[in-house]
């Protein structure tokens, strides 16, 4: 595994501040990498092109709303970012997350049976197709096609160091996690288990193998929800 340096800063009787320093990946230095992720972002939106009038379409008769749902995520070194997805759930989502129970073991928030999702949202998450407008992400470098799954502000704000070890490669579109049971794993230890073996495993075309095998798990709809 390709190891980061931990240096506290800040200690008290109740928390702990963490300076860390990362030892660069090779995953994030790679020509072919960043040229993978090119090429397959320029597919991806040619794809979006082409099916998001009626996904539009879709989405606004079957809930009122926006078209997309927008949410900040962090990526590589714990940097910021606004990512974009089409919209699987009705608009006050957020204000409704109290009154839905969370399944899952840890910094994650997962319920099978969501209410908040809407009838085209189940079709768009089965089929990955919310995902599409993230390939914007991977075009302009925020993201890469494989990586590890984008956090949110309130995990990454109670992340030990180990949890802070996934970020040390760029947030990917699919990963370890997406074709090893995608929404049936509900530990967050699992994830950052499959994140890490990701980096540990990494070579140049390891993203290929994760990408037919990601192709493979959206076709079969294995781990869907």
């Amino acid at each position: 595994m390709y190891p980061i340096q931990l240096h506290s800063v800040f200690q008290s009787a109740t928390s702990t501040a963490w300076d860390l320093e990362f030892i660069p990946h090779p995953s994030v230095k790679s020509k072919f990498k960043r040229c993978l992720d090119i090429l397959g972002s320029l597919v991806g939106l040619l794809i979006l092109a082409i099916v998001f009038v009626p996904i539009a379409i879709a989405i606004k008769i079957d809930s009122p709303g926006a078209i997309f749902f927008t949410q900040e995520r962090y990526g590589y070194l714990g940097q910021p970012f606004r990512i974009r997805k089409f919209r699987s759930m009705v608009s006050n989502a957020e204000h409704l997350k109290s009154l839905v129970k969370n399944e899952a073991k840890g910094l994650i928030f997962k319920n099978q049976k969501d209410f908040r999702v809407t009838n085209i949202g189940r079709f768009l998450r089965r089929t990955s197709l919310d995902e599409l407008p993230q390939f914007w992400n991977v075009l302009v470098g925020e993201m890469s096609l494989v990586g590890t799954r984008p956090p949110t502000a309130d995990e990454v704000v109670n992340y030990s160091p180990r949890h802070w070890q996934r970020l040390n490669v760029k947030p990917g579109l699919t990963g370890e996690w997406q074709v090893n049971g995608r929404s049936q794993i509900t530990d967050f230890e699992q994830i950052v288990d499959l994140d890490l073996r990701y980096q540990q495993n990494w070579h140049i075309f390891y993203d290929l193998l994760l990408i037919g095998r990601t192709f493979y798990v959206i076709f079969h709809k294995i781990g869907a929800c």
